[in-house]
């Protein structure tokens, strides 16, 4: 459905977008995931046709963009803020596509009754915009994209003005409602729980490239490199020679797979991965914070030879307290060598 071929987009000389290559299939959805600044918007504007490329392509259902404005590439794109418009009331908002469309107001109305149903808000075409919920005015635009029946979806960070529990609970829903429309979408965020709950398969940029590339699950097992790993909120990476099945760290010797890359390489230890044990097994370690994360408690170590810090997941039961001796072990089922 989507292509993009060496797909470049420069800003003063700067490649905020570089030479990427990424494909979309139809009824598939992924998520472009990324720090601010690793292009992921202008990815997303530049597919579009709101930003012009400097180099390389973009197709959709085989045919080149290239000089095709945006109001006809049959794309559908819902921003962050909504940016819904105040002076309409809902179901004048949803049915702006279909006016644009030259829809008749008989076929408009129909469309935006469906629709509203579809989002979880039947009967809401007279209701005025400003007196919407923050929620609601998320299902109102996404009914709006949806409107004109595009061939790809597009958002951009669609639930990050929305608080967690309501974040939580609307990207199920999303993830239903597209799998029932057999939707192609593209969608962008920093949020790699949303991604990762809402994708099919997960795209990391960084500086204007892509990181990796993968399902959910690929992307959390085995990240690309630190950069990744660090970006998914893994705090235990460090430097690493790695010969046979141990690695030679800074928390000392540690097992590692028998299918391991050899030599210098960077190691992740899942925090999954660090087991407490009595303060005169293992390496020795000095609790310095916990953090409970509801499911378990992250607990903080030092090792008191020096070295990184570490992360350890323990149950509340089992948290040693701020100050506590306790010794590190760790599973080499829980550790990835990166690269």
């Amino acid at each position: 459905m989507l292509g993009l071929k060496g797909a470049t987009v420069r800003f003063g000389g700067r490649a905020v977008l570089d030479a990427v290559d990424l494909e979309v299939a139809e009824h598939e959805v992924v998520c472009v995931l990324g720090p601010s600044g690793s292009g992921k918007s202008t990815l997303l504007r530049a597919v579009a046709g709101l930003q012009p490329l400097d180099a390389g392509r973009v197709t959709l259902a085989g045919h080149d963009q290239n000089g095709v404005p945006a109001h006809r590439r049959g794309v559908g794109l819902m921003f962050q803020d909504h940016q819904l418009f105040p002076q309409r009331d809902v179901g004048a908002n949803v049915a702006f596509g279909l006016r644009m469309q030259g829809a008749a107001k008989g076929e408009r109305d129909g469309r935006v009754g469906e629709l509203l149903e579809l989002v979880g808000l039947p009967g809401a075409a007279r209701r005025a915009v400003a007196g919407l919920s923050g929620g609601e005015q998320q299902r109102v635009a996404l009914a709006r994209a949806l409107a004109p029946r595009p061939r790809l979806l597009m958002l951009d960070e669609p639930l990050g003005q929305l608080d967690r529990s309501l974040r939580e609970r609307l990207v199920v829903e999303l993830r239903e409602l597209f799998g029932r429309l057999g939707m192609t979408v593209l969608a962008v965020t920093h949020d790699q729980g949303e991604a990762f709950a809402l994708a099919d398969r997960v795209v990391v940029m960084r500086d204007g490239r892509i990181a990796q590339s993968g399902t959910p699950l690929e992307v959390w097992q085995r990240p690309a490199d630190a950069f990744v790993a660090r970006f998914l909120g893994f705090e235990n990476v460090t430097e690493a020679t790695v010969a046979g099945t141990v690695a030679d760290t800074p928390w000392g010797k540690l097992p590692v797979p028998e299918d391991a890359p050899q030599g210098s390489r960077s190691l992740l230890v899942r925090p999954a991965g660090v087991r407490l044990a009595a303060a005169d097994a293992g390496l020795p370690c000095t609790v310095t914070a916990r953090t409970f994360k509801g499911t378990h408690v992250a607990v903080r170590l030092q090792p008191r030879g020096g070295g990184p810090r570490l992360e350890a997941a323990c149950a509340l039961r089992d948290a040693p307290a701020a100050g506590d001796a306790v010794g590190a072990e760790f599973d080499a089922a829980e550790i990835v060598v990166l690269g």
